[in-house]
């Protein structure tokens, strides 16, 4: 069979026109350097969003995918499956929490915790106990359920009628929260940093609030670790920093190293609301899918590599301090671990994309966060060569961003 061959241009051909990629089509990557078809090379400090925790093409993740094809690859949950199980012991022999739901990615996860959320109030206190609270900028997927427990309207325009029984508060302001808790609240969802949202981390205080705030309401702590999970702040969950334990915690994106997979966890008090029949996913616990992220779990929860995760951060904003000296271009540096936000200056708001696109010219593969904020989530263990290499790309991009800025 002839393939046919592909470019930028069949995009805009074949493809619904939500996003916008960039001109160069990826081909192959190892470690954290990927190629294009052209064959140039870019360093990659985008990560895939937070998935790509262990660099592309890891031997041992390609190893566990190859051995698991030649096994099994699709059951449905009418089966249970070898791999599913010993993943999901090992997250809950790992965290918090006695049970799993399996799924296919962040959003789905999601859906499933706000779904298990409200059952569990319906199960135990009641159906006036549904009121979901989360905060202004936070993301949650784009699900019209997760879209709407998100904070960005921009997101939700045009999907109306949204689901009822949401409300959101200002992050970081337990006032606020205070105020719009009742009786009624079945949960309260949070990140622990705020991704899409400009990579705000929540203030500690804040998150103890949270959860006495819910204790006194009887209503569940949710946490969406999509995005901080699995390492990326330095812990196996940013939870586990924050002197606090969630009812519900959602993974996914690098719990799979880059293969498709979510997870729901939670607790024997919550998990028995999804009794039979209640929930449940095609292709959630696929063989395939559990074996890759087992072996993607058991190399990044240890400690050498969690502890590191520290290390490669200090590098990072070493780096962006060093750039920042020469060209006055960077706000704020905030974050944890490998999740970086670098917000712009005032004068520069709106011109992040211009710094994404100008970097990927010069061979760097960044994120945004918004339109004022460059955001950064490589791979836990990229080289600090590749550090180095990229900060050095990067500050060529921003050169030369300044320069037509001044043109």
């Amino acid at each position: 069979m002839l393939k046919q061959p592909v470019n930028r241009a069949l995009f805009d051909e074949v493809m619904v026109p939500n996003y916008n990629p960039q001109q160069m089509v990826p081909v192959r990557g190892r470690g954290s350097r990927v190629w294009d078809q052209e064959d140039n090379e870019y360093i990659d400090f985008a990560g895939g969003i937070a998935v790509n925790a262990l660099g592309h093409v890891h031997p041992a993740l390609v190893a566990a995918l190859k051995e698991q094809s030649d096994k099994l690859w699709h059951l449905s949950n009418t089966f249970t499956n070898e791999p599913a199980l010993r993943l999901a012991k090992k997250l809950t022999d790992a965290t918090f929490a006695d049970k799993v739901f399996f799924c296919n990615s962040g959003a789905e996860a999601n859906e499933a915790a706000f779904k298990l959320a409200r059952k569990y109030s319906y199960d135990n206190f009641g159906p006036e106990k549904h009121e979901i609270i989360a905060f202004y900028q936070g993301f949650h997927g784009r699900t019209l359920f997760t879209v709407s427990v998100g904070g960005q309207a921009k997101y939700r325009e045009g999907f109306e009628p949204a689901p009822g029984g949401i409300s959101h508060v200002p992050f970081n302001d337990l006032a606020a929260l205070k105020a719009a808790i009742s009786d009624k609240t079945c949960a309260v969802v949070m990140e622990p940093i705020q991704g899409e949202g400009g990579v705000i981390p929540a203030d500690p205080e804040f998150v103890k609030g949270v959860r006495e705030l819910c204790d006194q309401h009887n209503a569940l702590l949710v946490f969406d670790e999509i995005q901080t999970g699995v390492g990326r702040t330095g812990h196996l969950y940013a939870y586990m920093g924050m002197g606090v334990e969630p009812d519900i915690l959602t993974s996914a994106k690098a719990l799979g190293g880059g293969f498709p997979i979510g997870a729901m966890l939670t607790t024997n008090k919550v998990a028995p609301s999804f009794g039979f029949g209640t929930h449940g996913s095609t292709y959630g616990g696929n063989p395939l899918a559990c074996a890759v992220a087992e072996t993607a779990l058991d190399l990044i929860n240890q400690p050498e590599l969690l502890n590191g995760v520290a290390d490669k951060r200090a590098l990072f904003v070493e780096e962006l301090q060093k750039i920042n000296a020469k060209h006055e271009i960077f706000k704020e540096i905030r974050g944890d671990g490998l999740l970086i936000g670098v917000e712009l200056i005032d004068t520069m708001h709106g011109k992040a994309a211009s710094f994404l696109a100008t970097a990927r010219e010069e061979g760097l593969m960044i994120l945004m966060a918004g339109p004022n904020v460059l955001r950064m989530a490589p791979s836990l263990i990229i080289p600090d060569e590749d550090i180095r290499d990229g900060m050095a790309l990067l500050e060529r991009a921003i050169i030369k961003v300044l320069m037509a800025e001044n043109a």
